[in-house]
Parts: structure tokens; sequence; C-alpha cells
């Protein structure tokens, strides 16, 4: 049997950085604090909404924190409401498809509400593709291992036969925690140092690398 490959989605299939620091930014404004900068938007993203925004002002009240959890969500909505939809990075459904095809055992991790996550499987081809889904709102959030083990448990794969491919920290140190190979990508939140610091076996600069490196990992 073919391998396990679970992928996180922000940042790693999807391009959601425009969005993300949209509805970080509104829903700061709407609730009176300064505009977040990019660069401390792009380190939380993975984490659960309520750890993510409680890292970026961890100043504020349980009371004052539920209110701009609820202004970051209802911005995000309203987004899509509005009909946007975050693209997904150039290469990524073609290397998913043939990982597909080639009968990988495929799953999602992500830091995304289920609402968040229904959205993304309703795109095209995802649903057939990935035996399970898994996001924050099941248990704890990255870097606790419980999605991925969760996700293992639902493909019958042992760490070992496991790779998790993610754009943050937080996604390696939930793959370390949980035993699986820790890969990570260039193309999304964090940098490739701070990836690698984090404890990464490899940063793929593009999918075709990204593709080589599951390759040497099935073998």
């Amino acid at each position: 049997m073919r391998p396990l490959a679970v992928f996180d989605i922000d940042g790693t299939l999807v391009d959601s950085r425009a969005s993300i620091f949209q509805a970080a930014t509104e829903a700061a404004r709407a609730v009176g604090l300064p505009d977040p900068p990019y660069d401390r938007v792009r380190q939380i993203v993975g984490l659960s909404l309520h750890e993510a925004l409680r890292t970026l002002e961890p100043d504020l009240t349980d009371a004052e924190l539920a209110e701009f959890v609820t202004a970051f969500q209802t911005s995000f909505r309203l987004m899509h409401e509005a009909g946007y939809e975050e693209p997904l990075y150039p290469g990524a459904t073609e290397l998913l498809q043939r990982l597909h095809r080639d009968g990988w055992r495929l799953a999602l991790a992500t830091g995304q509400s289920r609402r968040g996550l229904a959205r993304n499987l309703a795109r095209t081809g995802w649903a057939e593709m990935f035996i399970s889904a898994h996001c924050a709102e099941d248990g704890p959030g990255k870097p606790d291992p419980a999605m991925l083990l969760a996700a293992m448990h639902a493909c019958d794969a042992r760490p070992e036969q496991t790779g998790m491919i993610g754009d943050t920290g937080h996604d390696i140190r939930m793959a370390l925690a949980a035993g699986a190979a820790p890969l990570g990508v260039a193309w999304g939140f964090h940098t490739p140092d701070e990836i690698l610091a984090a404890g990464a076996r490899s940063v793929a600069q593009d999918f075709a690398e990204l593709e080589a490196v599951l390759a040497a990992f099935a073998a």
C-alpha cells in the first residue's frame, strides 16, 4: 500500500495570504485594535483561530478575545458570501491528482474551522481524493498531534508511512510529535529558515520538488 500524505491547506494548497490578512485587519479595526503587521499575522496561521488571535493580541481579556474572534469570522464569512474564493497554488491540483491516481492515501489536517474545511472539500474533485479531513475544531489544534494521529487512524497508516506537508513550523512540530515525516514547502506563510528551524526534513521550493521529495519518501 502506498504511503499517506497529509496536507495542510492554508499556505500549502490554497493561497489564503490575502484573505487571512484582510480578515485580521478588518477584525482588529472592528474592535478598536491597531492594524496588525502582516509579518505578525503570518506567524499565527495554522493555529486554531482562538489560539491564533490570542497569540496575536496576548493582552486581551477573554471577552475581548471572543469579540475579536467573532469579528474575524464575520469578515471571513462576508468575504466568501460576496463570492471570493482563495486560489489554489499553481501545480497543487495536478500533484494531488497524480498522487491519487498512483494510489497514495491522502488526507487533510488544517487549522481552519469546519465551515472552512467544508468549503474547501467542495472544490472540484477534492471530496473524492481525500480519505479523511481534520480541523482544529475536532480537538486540540496544531502543533498538538491529535488531528494528524486521527488522520493516520482513519487512513490505516503508521507514523513511518506518513508524510505531513505544510508551510509553517506548526505543521512541522505536529508531524514530529506524531512521529510522521515533517515535509515543508516554501511558498506559504513561514520562511524556509523558520520551517527548517522547527525541524523539517526538507523544504520544497515548488510542487515539482515536492513531488520528488514524496517519491523519495515512498521509496
